[in-house]
Formats: C-alpha cells, sequence, structure tokens
C-alpha cells in the first residue's frame, strides 16, 4: 500500500521548464504513432513502432528517465501531468512487448498471487520504481491519482490500451496547459457515442467506466448524469435530460490498433 504520505510531500519550488524538459521527447513518440481516426477513435501505429529498434528504446528511456524524478516534490498540476504521462508510458511499453495482441486484456498479471478466477490483464504487475516505490498500473491509477488528485478528470488522462477508453492524445500532458486539455479530452468522450449515448426512451447507455468508478463521478447515477451535462455539446445536452436514468453500460477492450481500423 502507497502511503498518502508519500504522495502528498510538501511541495517544493521546482522549475517548469526543468521539470518538462523530457516530454518534447514523448511527443515525438506520440505524434509518430498515435493517429486521429474518422470514428473519433485515437489509434496508436503498434506494428510500425514495435519494427522501430529506436523508437523502442526511446520510449525505454523515456520511463527510465521519468522514474528517476521526485514527484512528491512538484506542485499538483506537474505531478499530475508526470503520473498520467507514466501511465500511459507504461501501458504502451507493455503492450508494445506482448505485441500483436487482439486486447490488452489478452496480457495476464505476472508476479502476483495466485487468482483462482484467473487475472485479465496487466495492471497488477509491478512495472517501475518511483521514490523507491515499486509500482503497477492499478497503483499508479488507484493508489496514486484517484486518492490524491480526487477529480474525475483522471479517468480522461489516463489510457488503457482499448477502444472504449478515452483517447490517448497525441502529446503528452503538460503542467502549463492541463486543465484546457483536460476539459477538451472530457468533452471530447463525453460526446462521443461510446461515451454517452440517449436512447430512443431517453434513458442512457454511457461507459463503464462511469458505472466502475461512479464514486469518482458525484457517488450516484444523477451525480454521473450531471457530470455528463457539464461536458455536454448543445446537440448532446439538448436531449439529456437531468432526470435521465441509466439503462446500459458498455466498454469495448477492443485494442486501439491503427493497423485493425479502416478508413
Amino acid at each position: 500500500m502507497i502511503t498518502r504520505r508519500f504522495l502528498l510531500a510538501t511541495p517544493v519550488l521546482v522549475l517548469a521548464p526543468a521539470a518538462e524538459a523530457a516530454e518534447p521527447a514523448l511527443d515525438a513518440l506520440l505524434a509518430r504513432h498515435v493517429v486521429p481516426h474518422r470514428d473519433g477513435v485515437n489509434r496508436v501505429r503498434y506494428a510500425t513502432w514495435k519494427a522501430a529498434p529506436a523508437d523502442l528504446a526511446a520510449l525505454e528511456a523515456w520511463i527510465a528517465q521519468a522514474a528517476a524524478r521526485r514527484p512528491s516534490t512538484l506542485p499538483r498540476d506537474e505531478s499530475f501531468a508526470f503520473w498520467a504521462n507514466l501511465y500511459n508510458a507504461l501501458t504502451l511499453k507493455v503492450v508494445l512487448e506482448a505485441y500483436p495482441v487482439r486486447s490488452i486484456r489478452d496480457i495476464r498479471s505476472t508476479g502476483v498471487p495466485f487468482d483462482p478466477k484467473g487475472w485479465f490483464g496487466p495492471w497488477r504487475t509491478r512495472l517501475v520504481t518511483v521514490e523507491g516505490r515499486r509500482l503497477s498500473l492499478d497503483d499508479i491509477e488507484h493508489e496514486v491519482m484517484r486518492p490524491t488528485f480526487r477529480d474525475p478528470l483522471v479517468h480522461y488522462a489516463v489510457n488503457c490500451a482499448s477502444i472504449g477508453c478515452p483517447n490517448l492524445p497525441p502529446r503528452a500532458w503538460r503542467a502549463a496547459t492541463l486543465a484546457a486539455d483536460l476539459a477538451a479530452a472530457a468533452d471530447a468522450y463525453v460526446n462521443h457515442p461510446r461515451g454517452a449515448t440517449v436512447l430512443p426512451d431517453g434513458s442512457l447507455r454511457v461507459a463503464s467506466i462511469y458505472t466502475w468508478f461512479r464514486e469518482d463521478f458525484g457517488g450516484t447515477e444523477a451525480g454521473v448524469v450531471a457530470h455528463l451535462r457539464r461536458h455536454a455539446a448543445p446537440a448532446l445536452a439538448a436531449r439529456l435530460r437531468p432526470d435521465a436514468r441509466i439503462a446500459e453500460d458498455a466498454y469495448d477492450w477492443g485494442l486501439n490498433d491503427a493497423v485493425a481500423s479502416t478508413g
């Protein structure tokens, strides 16, 4: 268990240019391999990336450089961007190592106690050491980001390499533009059919993240709907009643693979 003390140490002054000096390297990789699709879902050129030893090495080098930093000393927005970028970079590394796969859930966690029900996905494998703590993807999301930042926008920042997930951006998160970029990511997801769809009877089909993590979106069905309405564009807002009922949830675990997409 990661302690809040580890995560919320008293910040010290850190100059933003130095702290974000490594982000252009991640920017270059994302810009080269993350591509928008006409259906609104960003895809990753995993096959091309895996066939490029220099780009694989660059991702490894970025992760190693990030892991050497001290996020507990960073201001809030810089810390948020650090953890989101590290999570996304580690997810890419895990998928690239296993590729080709149809879904990230085909990659099993290792080094964890036997689970008789099986454990689908790599989220419990400890992948990186930061400030002396060995962390898994689950640790970063559920023990670091969610309890530290207490912000539903965390869910739009971390990407699980799946069609159903909010988009992986083609650029690293950074403190200077974090608020605007997170708001744009939430807007894009909520207004995409995989985020929220109003059914003919006025009820909703929503992404499963709003069910799995309802506590982060107000804790109630009404809280989820209020969150959706805050980010709804006029076309969706006109149909999304404040008292709308959530009838179902769905999530596409297919890999966000550019090779698997068309157009």
